[in-house]
Parts: C-alpha cells; structure tokens; sequence
C-alpha cells in the first residue's frame, strides 16, 4: 500500500472559507486585541495574527467569538509604529479559538498602511 506524503499548513486548521478567498493570505505571527458584542457583554480579546491578506486574517484568539460577529482590531504589525485599527471586521468562520475575520471597515490611511506592510512581506517571502 502506498503512503501519501504529510503536508503541514502554517494554520493548525483548515479555513471553511479558504476556497471563497479573493486573495491568497500570507502566514505571519503578530499580536493583536479584538473587541465586540456578546448578546449580554462587551468581550475583549488579544491574541496572534497567522495569516494576512488585503481583505482579512486568521487570529489565535484568547477569548472565543462565533461566526457572525462583529468585532473592531488593533494590529500591532511589526513596523514600530503605532497599532492599525481596524473599525469594523465580521468573523467568517471559527475552529475552537482560531477563527478568520473578514475587513468591512478601514480608514484610507490604515487601508494604505495595510497594503504596504503586505508589500513588504510579499517581496520577504518572494
């Protein structure tokens, strides 16, 4: 009987949504805090962002969340400078206390801070 090869993923979990994904997400490893809205209390959460792309990311969470969620971000990119806040992202999909997170909104000058840091890792990885 032949054996098939082990192919290990930067994500411990497969994303549900990976194949409805425009852009490919680029493994990364920085922390971040989330916040959002339980029916009955405000959750607070930090944790490590796993993989990246223009359009949302995969976090290793403290506090567990569920799909649908809204939830507002501070990425603390490895640049030095202050945190990106992201004003608005909704939870796409979640495994235990991995989940991905979709960006809904993004000041322009956090938008464009975004797509230079990906810039950055896409010629690091290139």
């Amino acid at each position: 009987m032949k054996q098939l090869a082990t192919v290990k993923r930067s994500v411990p979990f497969p994303s549900p949504s990976a194949e409805r994904r425009g852009n490919p997400r680029l493994p990364v490893s920085f922390k971040l805090m989330y916040a959002g809205m339980t029916k009955t209390d405000v959750l607070i959460g930090d944790g490590t962002v796993v993989d990246l792309s223009k359009d949302g990311l995969g976090i290793q969470g403290n506090y567990p969340v569920r799909a649908g969620m809204e939830l507002t971000m501070f990425l603390y990119l490895p640049d030095g400078n202050d945190p990106l806040f992201v004003l608005e992202a909704n939870v796409a999909w979640t495994a235990g206390n991995l989940f991905g997170v979709e960006f809904k909104k993004m000041c322009l000058r956090e938008g464009n801070r975004l797509h230079s840091f990906l810039r950055t890792q896409t010629d690091i990885v290139a």
